[in-house]
């Protein structure tokens, strides 16, 4: 059985990230047996240009997508409750604030070669540090928390943080999927050449994976 290549570009800024991700992990566990996959969590900003400290989060959206806290509320909503249909649990009053997410995706890339499943174990790590507590994701303490969390080497991590490593590496592979014309995420590229995108319910992943493995 050969592995599917899945790339997974997303930003922990995003929910429908954390439901897409669920949903992809509720449908390969489905398809055990059937499908091997090879998981790679690549980097997407959805706001490179957030200061230190963050903004609130209605205020954010209401500048970037005019939305009303009426609306706001609704969504929130939905998104809970597509976030439990696949396992994952939102905190109750959102997530308070935006933040720059640039330092979590260097310590993602550091963390893809760390071992197996050490970068897949962070990113959940990272999702519910922010979707899941709304925790402060530019406090560096709080990245660390979600390495050990995730098990990963805290001293390694923090060397990371304290320096410039990898932000040249994740600036290129930022840029490579914007020039290859992802706008929004979650984008899912099943061997480099299959699209799914949003955050889509564990059947249409199941249908999707079988598909592409079927056809070799």
């Amino acid at each position: 059985m050969t592995p599917l290549k899945i790339d997974f570009v997303s930003d922990i800024a995003c929910p429908w990230c954390a439901v897409g991700l669920g949903a992809l992990e509720n449908a390969l566990a489905n398809l055990e047996g059937e499908v091997q996959a090879e998981l790679h969590f690549q980097p997407f900003e959805l706001n490179p240009h957030m200061p230190p400290g963050g903004q609130d989060l209605g205020e954010h959206l209401t500048e970037k997508y005019g939305s009303t806290p009426e609306q706001q509320a609704q969504i929130r909503q939905t998104i809970a409750a597509r976030g439990a249909e696949v396992g994952f649990e939102f905190h109750p009053g959102g997530r308070g604030r935006v933040y720059n997410t640039f330092n979590a995706h260097r310590l993602l890339h550091w963390a893809e070669g760390q071992g197996p499943g050490r970068q897949h174990a962070l990113k959940k790590a990272f999702l519910q540090s922010y979707q899941g507590r709304a925790e402060c994701m530019d406090d560096a303490e709080v990245l660390l928390s979600a390495v050990v969390a995730a098990g990963l080497d805290e001293a390694k991590a923090r060397e990371v943080l304290v320096s410039e490593a990898f932000t040249a590496e994740v600036r290129e592979r930022q840029q490579f999927y914007t020039q290859a014309g992802i706008r929004s995420v979650p984008a899912v590229i099943i061997n480099d050449k299959h699209l799914i995108s949003g955050g889509q319910p564990v059947e249409v992943f199941e249908q999707a994976l079988r598909q592409i493995a079927l056809a070799g």
